[in-house]
């Protein structure tokens, strides 16, 4: 894995805002950079990323069936109990899954290191799946890069793939999206998954949450129009919905969502003390475990995380040789959990982590998010990757 310096594409912003990629730069940060990339050989991509991604995935659907027949794994991942039935029964019934995200420390030596899951409302899919692909095309025909360049990068052909099956399931090939207000990425990522949609033959009105009703006597959600919401996508957390006046009805009605509300065990930062109690030395897992069963002080070289979190809030962590660093943020008034440190790679002054994106069952591509810091923020940069 190497980090290479390269030239910008001319006129790249511009292309941006033509491409609807509104948040390349946030509060005058980058947030998209490429006057880098990240270098990897095939085998590493294929042997040491996709191939861990998909064994991984394997194992966190045998735990996921675990939870799901186990009211007392569910007590232990602090899911409130109304919200049992409906997640098993969406387990039972075989509800489909979209997507989603494992972030990965990696440095093309030695196993990649599973840090967690982000399998409910994962972001940076538009600039994984889309823009990194344009750079790509663009970097080889302005000769930025050699022709014979190539990226670890399905995830559109898998989203489409995914949603054209969907689309059969779902009544009048209808899927609405949804996403809370005032966020321009979270905006921008259902934008291009309703775009994909379109592709596959869906109907994709958007709607957002705070927008979403309940109309009496109609057995789904509505919309502003008191049309019933049959399907829909939501980019908006299980685990604060299920606490939520808007969760009660949830259990009550009959929209079909997506994610599906098994989902909620796999975006609980829980599900990777449960992880190691089940494989432990699987040589991508790290130890984890809960901290209401650490009974003796831990020696440096943890990481202490929340069972719900986004974007690295609330994460605080010791190196093995005492150098300390955590994030702030509100997620105060969940458990927590202990996972062994393991360092991110580091170029220069820059840490790398790698998201790997899994559609439906399929490990299909990645990005790469990079930042000074130990721990990787909604504010980290992401950087484009190439196979040489």
């Amino acid at each position: 894995m190497l980090r290479i310096n390269v030239p910008e594409r001319p006129q790249w912003k511009t292309l941006a805002k033509e491409l609807g990629f509104h948040f390349h730069t946030i509060d005058g940060e980058p947030y998209w950079k490429e006057n880098a990339y990240y270098q990897f050989t095939l085998e590493q991509v294929e042997q040491e990323i996709e191939a861990p991604t998909e064994a991984l995935h394997e194992m966190c659907m045998e735990l996921v069936d675990k939870v799901c027949h186990s009211n007392a794994l569910m007590q232990r991942l602090a899911i409130p109990e109304h919200m049992w039935d409906i997640i098993h029964h969406s387990w039972r019934t075989g509800q489909p899954p979209l997507y989603g995200r494992m972030d990965f420390a990696y440095s093309g030596n030695g196993p990649a290191k599973l840090l967690e899951l982000n399998y409910d409302t994962p972001t940076s899919l538009y600039e994984a799946g889309f823009f990194q692909w344009v750079w790509l095309e663009q970097a080889i025909e302005q000769g930025i890069l050699p022709r014979h360049a190539d990226q670890y990068n399905s995830i559109q052909e898998r989203l489409l793939n995914a949603m054209a099956h969907l689309g059969d399931r779902l009544e009048n090939r209808t899927l609405y999206f949804s996403c809370v207000k005032g966020s321009d990425e979270e905006r921008a990522t259902v934008s291009y998954l309703q775009d994909i949609a379109l592709q596959a033959g869906l109907q994709a009105p958007f709607i957002y949450i705070e927008d979403i009703g309940v109309a009496q006597g109609v057995e789904h959600f509505v919309d502003l129009d008191d049309q019933p919401i049959t399907a829909l996508f939501k980019l908006y957390p299980w685990e604060e919905m299920a606490v939520e006046e808007f969760g009660e009805a949830v259990t009550q009605l009959n929209t079909h969502w997506f994610e599906p509300p098994w989902k909620a065990v796999l975006s609980n930062k829980g599900i990777l003390p449960l992880l190691w109690e089940e494989f432990e030395g699987h040589p991508n897992l790290l130890p984890a475990f809960f901290e209401k069963d650490i009974h003796s002080p831990l020696d440096p070289g943890w990481v202490r995380k929340p069972f719900f979190s986004r974007e690295g809030s609330n994460i605080s962590l010791v190196t093995p040789t005492g150098q300390q660093e955590s994030v702030g943020g509100p997620y105060t008034d969940s458990p927590w959990i202990r996972q062994a440190y393991h360092p991110l790679p580091r170029f220069g002054d820059k840490h790398a982590l790698i998201g790997s994106w899994v559609v439906g069952d399929r490990a299909c591509g990645m990005g790469i998010r990079e930042d000074v810091g130990r721990i990787t923020k909604d504010t980290s940069c992401f950087i484009p990757h190439a196979i040489l």
